[in-house]
């Protein structure tokens, strides 16, 4: 297989003018539950320090408080793929957005600390659905010229999320006079933080409605008109759908629907290909990206920073993390995937690197001097800049994109909740080892990001310009 693919008979590379909109429509609504697992995983940021006092527990007990939605998240990406080649792309999307809702109500009124621990399972566990249908989804309507800057919209909506999510937390702060447990029409702010989330995951389920299903999915179970509805409404206004359908079909049909047993090897289990998804997958947390988002504003007030700059600080992290993801959305389909996820992983050790040096300093009345604590901001924003315009993109375009179409779903099941259990390994174990040695947790995550640049030039290989089809 070479990097340059050849045009399918079908000629469907790209969309027409007026299609393009249609189909820019669709992806975004499915990315509306990107955006809901970027709100979801990060508006805990907010509470996390009126969790810690209401129910008085320590680091490690409020570490798999925050962590324990993972598990829901890593048990939702592993199932998806099933679920959705049974019912359907939209359907599973319709499920999602309605876990989303209750968790987010259970949450805002917990009875105790182990009902919260509930609700952020189901909240999870709807997260993984979403990240394992959001881009699978997108991958089946989108044309392949098209393709790769489609896809990231999942990860635009997921940052745009996390964006919204602080803004919504510092204002219901400042609603709060400062204080996150701060009384507002009888609920405690943080509680308002958490039970917001009630209005996108309705509009999530409401947007549902109003998409197609994946030709792709359509054409599996038999409904052969309605996939070429979907396709005319999504490909070149040229192609031939009879030859698309058939050139889909004929791909889908050389082995069985997938399942976890074709993801079997004859080595080391799985098949290269699922390893390579893996590790791409666990990279991508082991950085420990989401230490900030998780834990920021705790992170910031622990070195001397008040709690509303914090909150602040917390914002325009999330800022960086948006512009970075629209550098990546313009040149991932210019510049390839593999260049971007190298100079992301080289930007972000350099970064990484300056902040063990900077947390590595003694505090000085409880803060960090002022020279440690400027460049460890500075290295902080960098390194979510680095990460947005590249892993936080290509990863999730290359889950959709590198898989064979008679593995993907289970595959990028399997990928994503291995990429759930990384995640939930870093955010568990970070209070623990930031009170171990704060320094020495930020060289771990260098390290993992300087291990990142071999294992992209050695085993991964560019889905630039090629079909799906083209996968294998």
């Amino acid at each position: 297989m070479t990097d340059t693919a050849q045009v399918p008979p079908s000629g469907g590379r790209a969309a027409s003018p007026e299609h393009l909109g249609h189909v820019i429509f669709i992806t975004a609504a499915a990315a509306m539950g990107g955006f809901l697992f970027g709100y979801d995983s990060s508006v805990i940021n907010g509470a996390v320090e009126a969790i810690r006092s209401r129910y008085d527990i320590g680091s490690a007990a409020l570490a798999q408080v925050i962590a324990i939605a993972l598990i829901g998240c890593a048990i939702g990406a592993a199932t998806a793929g099933r679920i959705a080649d049974r019912i359907g792309r939209i359907r599973c999307m319709q499920i999602s957005a309605g876990l989303f809702t209750i968790s987010a109500v259970g949450s805002a009124l917990p009875f105790d600390i182990y009902d919260l621990a509930a609700w952020r399972i189901i909240g999870g566990f709807a997260i993984g659905m979403a990240s394992v249908i959001g881009p699978a989804y997108i991958a089946e309507v989108s044309p392949a010229a098209y393709r790769g800057r489609l896809g990231s919209f999942q990860q635009a909506a997921i940052v745009i999320g996390i964006a919204v999510s602080q803004l919504v937390n510092f204002g219901i702060l400042q609603l709060a006079d400062g204080d996150q447990r701060g009384k507002l029409l009888g609920l405690e702010a943080w509680q308002w933080m958490l039970g917001v989330m009630v209005v996108p995951a309705l509009l999530y389920g409401l947007l549902s409605l109003a998409i197609p299903e994946s030709p792709r999915y359509l054409i599996s179970v038999g409904k052969v008109d309605r996939a070429k509805k979907v396709l005319a409404e999504v490909e070149n206004k040229d192609v031939d759908l009879d030859a698309r359908v058939a050139e889909i079909d004929h791909a889908m049909r050389r082995e069985h629907k997938s399942t976890f047993k074709d993801l079997k090897g004859s080595r080391f289990y799985f098949l290269p290909i699922v390893w390579v998804g893996i590790g791409l997958s666990m990279f991508q947390q082991l950085v420990g990206i989401n230490v900030a988002f998780y834990y920021s504003a705790t992170l910031w007030q622990s070195v001397g920073i008040n709690p509303s700059s914090s909150f602040f600080y917390s914002f325009t992290t999330s800022i960086v993390n948006i512009i970075g993801t629209v550098i990546a959305m313009v040149l991932v389909d210019k510049a390839g995937r593999k260049p971007l996820a190298l100079v992301g992983s080289s930007g972000m050790a350099v970064a990484l690197a300056f902040e063990a040096w900077a947390f590595s300093a003694p505090l000085v009345n409880g803060k960090l001097p002022t020279t440690e604590g400027t460049v460890a901001l500075i290295a902080a924003h960098v390194f979510v800049l680095f990460f947005a315009l590249s892993w936080g993109v290509v990863v999730w375009v290359f889950l959709g994109e590198m898989f064979p179409n008679r593995i993907r779903a289970a595959a990028l099941g399997v990928a994503a909740s291995a990429q759930w259990i990384a995640n939930w390994a870093i955010t568990a174990s970070f209070p623990s080892l930031a009170d171990w040695n704060l320094s020495g947790t930020y060289v771990i995550y260098a390290c993992f990001a300087v291990l990142s640049i071999p294992f992209v030039l050695l085993f991964v290989k560019e889905t630039k310009g090629r079909t799906l089809e083209e996968m294998g």
